[in-house]
C-alpha cells in the first residue's frame, strides 16, 4: 500500500472513531506495519494538517491519538454548535479522583480514611463515567475493592500516561482549567469536545 493511501486509511479511522485510537488498533488494520512505522505515519499527518493550516487536527493524548478540529476555525464553528452539555466534576468528585489518582491502587476505606466522608456516591459516579474502575481486590480481611483510574482519565485531563500527572497538590488546578478548556472548546463548536464520554 501506498504511503498516501496507508495516511488516508488512518485520517478514516481517525474520523469514525470517537475515543482515542493507539497505534496498536492501528496495527490490526495495517498489517505488516509496526507500531514505529505507524507513529511516523500519524506525525507526518499531524505536521502536513499544521503546515497546510488543516481545518483538523491530531494530538496525542492517553497513550494513542484524536482528531480534533482546528482552534482557529472555532469562531465559525460555534455558529453551527452553540450548546453541548459539559459535564462538571464537583470538588467531592475532584477530591476523590486525585487520591485514587495518586494513591492507586487504593481501597474505598484508604480514600475515606483520607476525606473523613463516605464516598460510595462520588465513586459510583466516576465509575459512571469511566474515570475510574475495580482494578482487584487487596489481600486483607473482606477482600476490599481497589480501585485506579482508567485510559478515559487520561483522555479527560489531555494526558499522556500518569507520569504526567502533575503535583499532587496542583491536580485541583489542572481539573479546573481542563473543565474551562472543555468548556470552551463546547463554545466554540469543537465538534470532538468530550465531557467524560
Amino acid at each position: 500500500m501506498a504511503n498516501e493511501n496507508i495516511k488516508a486509511l488512518i485520517e478514516a479511522v481517525f474520523f469514525i472513531s470517537d475515543s482515542v485510537v493507539t497505534p496498536e488498533q492501528l496495527k490490526k488494520v495495517l498489517d505488516g506495519y509496526n507500531t514505529n512505522e505507524i507513529c511516523g505515519f500519524i506525525n507526518e499527518m499531524a505536521k502536513q494538517m499544521e503546515e497546510e493550516n488543516r481545518g483538523l487536527r491530531i494530538i496525542e493524548v492517553a497513550g494513542g491519538y484524536r482528531m480534533v478540529t482546528s482552534p482557529h476555525l472555532s469562531p465559525f464553528l460555534k455558529k453551527l454548535y452553540k450548546e453541548r452539555r459539559v459535564e462538571k466534576l464537583s470538588k467531592p468528585a475532584l477530591e476523590t479522583l486525585a487520591i485514587i489518582a495518586y494513591k492507586q491502587p487504593v481501597t474505598r476505606l484508604e480514600i475515606e480514611s483520607l476525606r473523613n466522608v463516605n464516598v460510595d456516591g462520588v465513586i459510583n459516579s466516576l465509575m459512571d463515567k469511566g474515570l475510574i474502575r475495580i482494578t482487584g481486590v487487596k489481600k486483607a480481611p473482606g477482600r476490599p475493592k481497589v480501585y485506579g483510574t482508567t485510559k478515559q482519565f487520561l483522555e479527560y485531563f489531555g494526558l499522556k500516561s500518569l507520569e504526567d500527572l502533575p503535583k499532587i497538590e496542583d491536580f485541583s488546578q489542572l481539573a479546573t482549567e481542563r473543565q474551562a478548556q472543555m468548556e470552551k472548546e463546547i463554545e466554540n463548536g469543537d465538534t470532538k469536545a468530550k465531557a467524560t464520554d
